[in-house]
């Protein structure tokens, strides 16, 4: 290598170093708040802890974070699942079938891209309300669908795009039906793009706040969001346990993009640049 060749990889990792201590660093200074008290944290923010005080974790865990993470993972868990199948059999028709005006469908489920949420609440709202699903786990499941499937069909769409096509002839030959193309064909090759569409809709239904206030007002059915802003409020003095239950809401988000990361990137390398 010569000697620009040298500088441009030198500079290029440093760059990637500083961008992951300045992603990481905050992550990790929350994480070891957790365990201090509001004096280390006033007094010395930036030092290890003293004394390291569990007892703010399960404080934490035990007055409301216990709850809402169990409505956070129900409420991302169902909706996760409905879009993706949704968005999945949308593009499998849009991409695999033949169908009339095939243009003008695909259009219309794009065109859901350019329609914002908040324009839509107070009809939401009313509708929920006439439903009878209002401050209901439904009532989140049900809008973190519609609000995420043309994005999702718009990426797996992508993806299904560049499959090859003999493989449908094949199993058509064979005797398939367009369900058991779909399920044993189609869909497992697509396991990248799925896996990738389902970290994003986690990311979002995870962290979406503006519908999981709206549209609930008991604690027993608050997702993560809305129950940090309530243990703010209940333990606003104590910094320590307000960082305890931030750390533990992140925690799941970290540990399963980690977990996925390799089929992620595969999924939106392949899936957006075709």
């Amino acid at each position: 290598m010569n000697v620009w060749s040298v500088i441009a990889r030198t500079f290029l990792y440093s760059f990637l170093i500083c961008l992951g201590v300045v992603v990481i660093y905050p992550l990790i200074w929350m994480a070891l708040s957790g365990f201090k008290d509001n004096a280390q944290i006033f007094g010395d923010p930036f030092a290890l802890p003293v004394h390291w005080a569990w007892n703010n974790y399960v404080q934490a865990w035990n007055q409301g974070v216990r709850g809402y993470v169990t409505v956070s993972v129900l409420v991302t868990v169902a909706s996760a699942i409905c879009t993706v199948l949704i968005s999945a059999w949308t593009a499998f028709g849009l991409t695999r079938t033949k169908m009339p005006a095939k243009p003008l469908v695909v259009a219309i489920v794009l065109g859901g891209l350019m329609l914002s949420p908040t324009v839509a609440i107070i009809p939401l709202v009313k509708m929920l309300q006439a439903l009878g699903l209002y401050n209901t786990y439904w009532a989140l499941i049900i809008l973190y669908t519609a609000f995420r499937v043309p994005f999702t069909t718009f990426l797996i769409r992508a993806y299904m795009l560049d499959l090859p096509g003999d493989l449908d002839e094949a199993a058509t030959m064979d005797g398939a039906s367009e369900g058991q193309i779909f399920w044993r064909i189609t869909l497992p090759l697509c396991r990248p793009i799925i896996i990738s569409c389902v970290i994003l809709h986690v990311l979002f239904a995870w962290n979406e706040y503006l519908f999981a206030m709206i549209f609930t007002s008991g604690s027993d059915v608050q997702t993560l969001p809305v129950g940090l802003t309530s243990i703010m409020a209940t333990h606003g003095t104590n910094y320590a346990v307000v960082f305890a239950a931030m750390t533990i809401s992140a925690l799941p988000i970290v540990i399963v993009f980690f977990a996925a990361q390799r089929y992620f990137i595969r999924g939106l390398s392949e899936g957006i640049g075709k």
